[in-house]
């Protein structure tokens, strides 16, 4: 369950979470025509909260919003500004932070021309959303959304029905998370993470041409490189996945989660392996603000 805070920024304005509220018909609820980004907060060994790249999921949020031509009346720095004034306005030191954008009441009929556009930032308290644990993984019958249908950089809302139908299926099957191919067979990714696979001690990863290109995902590659950690991006079949040495997941929320099965196949020797190690080692270094690279990535509130 989500743990409310006080307050949500909607419209330019500090409303009470419990008056965060919206009309049934609107549009967006209808036919997932809203777009969104997730974004963390931490508390640094600084002792203050800093936002993880801010910069570019505003900047991807705003892409996806002109993908619906969405007419968004604040720039760049000012959602910046909104994300940084909700979190200090609730006094949130380690969570997520979810704007979103999408039509309102107005308009009905799968064309949104004319309905009102809303803009709203709500944040909360939140751990990893897979846990801490390493996980076990179920390849989905249901297929990725092919690139040829939609525009898969833009995190548009009706996209997820895709990841729900899968996130659905592998609990049905007793899995913690899904893990979707793309249209060929091969391997794409979670319902809401990029998939790594560690081979000879060298990084494989989807190319974006089938996935979305996750913030986490291109942090853990600039990691890699300035480890001197070799990253690949090609096509990965399910076999060549279940042979891995190492796989994990990578997500804003996921952070970096690895995997110990995939579809009864165990992965390594189910523990978390020494590449994964090491990247989710500098990871928590950034995040806590104590790494140097945490300079480039963190946006102190």
């Amino acid at each position: 369950m989500i743990e409310p805070t006080k307050y949500i920024w909607m419209d330019g304005e500090s409303i009470p979470w419990e008056k965060a509220k919206i009309h049934v018909l609107s549009h967006s609820l209808h036919y997932g025509g809203g777009v969104f980004e997730g974004i963390r907060c931490y508390q640094t060994a600084k002792g203050r909260v800093a936002l993880f790249r801010p910069r570019e999921h505003i900047k991807r949020l705003l892409y996806s919003a002109s993908v619906l031509k969405m007419e968004v009346p604040y720039t760049h720095d000012e959602l910046i500004d909104a994300l940084t004034l909700t979190v200090q306005r609730n006094a949130l030191k380690n969570g997520y932070i979810r704007p979103l954008i999408f039509y309102g009441y107005g308009k009905m009929g799968l064309l949104p021309t004319g309905a009102p556009l809303h803009v709203c930032i709500a944040c909360w308290p939140w751990g990893s959303y897979l846990g801490e644990e390493t996980i076990r993984l179920h390849i989905s019958s249901y297929r990725r959304i092919h690139p040829q249908t939609t525009d898969i950089q833009a995190k548009i809302c009706g996209h997820y029905t895709n990841s729900i139908l899968a996130g659905l299926e592998s609990a049905h099957h007793g899995y913690d998370e899904a893990l979707l191919l793309d249209g060929e067979g091969n391997i794409a990714e979670g319902p809401g993470e990029n998939v790594f696979m560690v081979r000879n001690g060298e990084l494989f990863t989807p190319s974006t041409k089938t996935v979305l290109k996750g913030i986490t995902r291109d942090t853990i590659m600039q990691l890699a490189d300035e480890m001197n950690i070799p990253v690949h991006e090609q096509t990965i079949t399910p076999d060549e996945l279940k042979q891995a040495d190492e796989v994990f997941l990578t997500g804003t929320a996921a952070e970096i989660t690895p995997v110990r099965v995939i579809d009864k196949v165990s992965i390594g020797n189910e523990n978390i392996g020494p590449v994964t190690h090491s990247l989710k080692s500098r990871f928590t270094g950034i995040i806590n603000g104590e790494d140097i690279l945490s300079t480039n990535w963190l946006y102190y509130v």
